[in-house]
């Protein structure tokens, strides 16, 4: 099916939000890499063979990650009329009683986690059911009452391999809109308007960039995706493709339009074959639905989506490396001036941003900048999404409004280290960052003030240690981290 215009898109929109909220029940199993890696895939194959052997009318779907990895697997169980219900630690003995339950029409489950009554998708709103009230809100929880989900507002609810789920929360209405309702500069003002910076670690003012790029004149223009997250620890953009890759690549192309760019590139590692091979299946239907490739929505706006995988070598996150890697050469940083904006792949005029950055580009179209920037503080405005490992008792993908303390993070959201030994400090920015000791995660976690103390946010892995760590050890884990990854040309990072 090719959509051609906003009748279409808005037709299609209606019919497949029954796939989201279905007049029938449906079981999703949570088949992120951390999932799968807990025992997911074993768990769907007994929902699925025990469906199929007693003939029931239950949908079976797989989603990605909602994000609290330590509880996986993680399992939706809905039925029309009620709050989605959220399971956790879910294994083969507990599938005969939840179906017996839906069969029934009852959830007397043992493992609930909490409940979904509503859910805002940002670009569209779900009302599930109410009712059910002996299990908690999911912002009750305590993992989940401190984030505010953006980028993540999809992940774990909907299916990553089916563009319809996407397009019926209101995906791709951000794109129709830059297309057809907005100009090229008119979205480089918006992205400047809302202050979004990298997520990539720097924190460059991205409007600033994208208006550098739309400023050159130039036969050929590319925009990058830098999906080469080397941080030990670190698992967010990993995610975030396997759980939502259609959200990744509207912003690229909404970026792309504004930009003048026809052609782009994800450059993933290949480390991460579950959100290659989602990526790959997004790309398709995207073209096949005509919202990637040729005269999108009948604009006359082209843009075309290459796949190129790393071999996993640190010093590829660099811009200037990662371009030397897609054209087949040795990837070793450069110096700049000249930036990427003036002469990047091939020569061109090159845009480069990381996931989670792109990600934020169909929200500040939809929502608008001054939406965006009543998130986080002045100077950092929006969300920042962290993988939250370590020495604490709540480990997993988080996504909280810039500003927000460090103590929240490890405390309130991870519940310290769920024993009775003490944080000693966190390590945020991977090599590059920096320890901050526990006397000090009163600090905000915005660019500045994690500067100040000698760290870095980065892409936004953080690692939480306890009394048993010695901070000696961490430093020359991090020493050799680096000297073995390093190419030795350190002038430009």
């Amino acid at each position: 099916m090719r959509i051609s215009d906003l009748v279409e898109l808005n037709r299609l929109r209606e019919s497949a939000s029954k796939k989201v909220l279905p007049d029938k029940p449906y079981i999703a199993v949570g088949m992120g890499t951390c999932g799968i890696g807990r025992g997911a895939e074993l768990l769907y194959d007994s929902f699925e063979r025990i469906i199929k052997e007693r003939d029931l009318n239950i949908i079976l779907k797989k989603t990605g990650c909602f994000g609290f990895c330590s509880e996986e697997p993680l399992v939706n169980i809905y039925m029309p009329g009620f709050p989605l219900i959220i399971m956790h630690n879910v294994s083969e003995i507990d599938v005969i009683p939840i179906i017996g339950g839906i069969v029934k029409g009852i959830m007397p489950f043992r493992n609930v986690l909490c409940r979904i009554e509503e859910w805002d998708f940002i670009t569209g709103k779900f009302e599930f059911g109410r009712g059910l009230t002996d299990y908690p809100l999911w912002n009750e929880i305590p993992f989940f009452k401190w984030q505010k989900k953006i980028v993540l507002r999809n992940c774990g609810l909907i299916v990553p391999d089916d563009i319809e789920e996407y397009i019926a929360v209101g995906g791709y209405q951000p794109l129709y809109k830059a297309l057809f309702e907005m100009n090229a500069s008119a979205i480089v003002d918006e992205v400047k308007s809302s202050k979004l910076r990298g997520r990539g670690g720097a924190g460059f003012p991205t409007g600033i960039k994208w208006e550098m790029m739309a400023k050159r004149e130039a036969a050929q223009k590319y925009v990058i995706c830098n999906a080469d997250e080397g941080d030990p620890g670190a698992f967010m953009n990993r995610n975030e493709i396997e759980s939502d890759p259609f959200m990744l690549l509207e912003g690229m192309t909404i970026g792309a339009f504004a930009m003048g760019a026809t052609k782009g590139v994800v450059y993933i590692r290949a480390e991460y074959p579950l959100a290659v091979r989602r990526l790959k299946s997004a790309i398709e239907q995207a073209k096949a639905y005509g919202l990637l490739g040729e005269n999108i929505l009948n604009s006359g706006f082209s843009f075309d989506l290459d796949i190129v995988e790393g071999a996993g070598a640190f010093v590829c996150g660099e811009e200037t490396a990662l371009i030397h890697s897609i054209e087949g050469k040795s990837g070793r940083p450069s110096p700049r001036p000249p930036y990427p904006a003036e002469k990047g792949l091939y020569g061109m005029p090159t845009n480069i941003n990381n996931v989670e950055t792109w990600c934020n580009i169909p929200v500040v179209i939809s929502k608008g900048g001054e939406w965006f920037t009543g998130v986080g503080t002045e100077k950092s405005s929006g969300t920042k999404v962290f993988s939250l490992v370590g020495k604490v008792k709540n480990t997993g993908l988080i996504e909280l409004p810039l500003g927000s303390t460090l103590e929240t993070i490890v405390f309130k959201i991870g519940e310290g280290t769920g024993t009775q030994k003490r944080v000693k400090a966190v390590q945020t920015g991977g090599p590059s960052g920096g320890c901050i000791p526990v006397d000090y995660l009163n600090t905000p976690v915005d660019y500045e003030s994690l500067s100040s103390l000698g760290s870095i946010m980065g892409s936004g892995g953080m690692v939480v240690m306890d009394q048993d760590n010695c901070m000696v050890d961490v430093a020359r884990y991090f020493t050799e981290f680096s000297n073995g990854e390093s190419c030795g040309k350190c002038t430009p990072c």
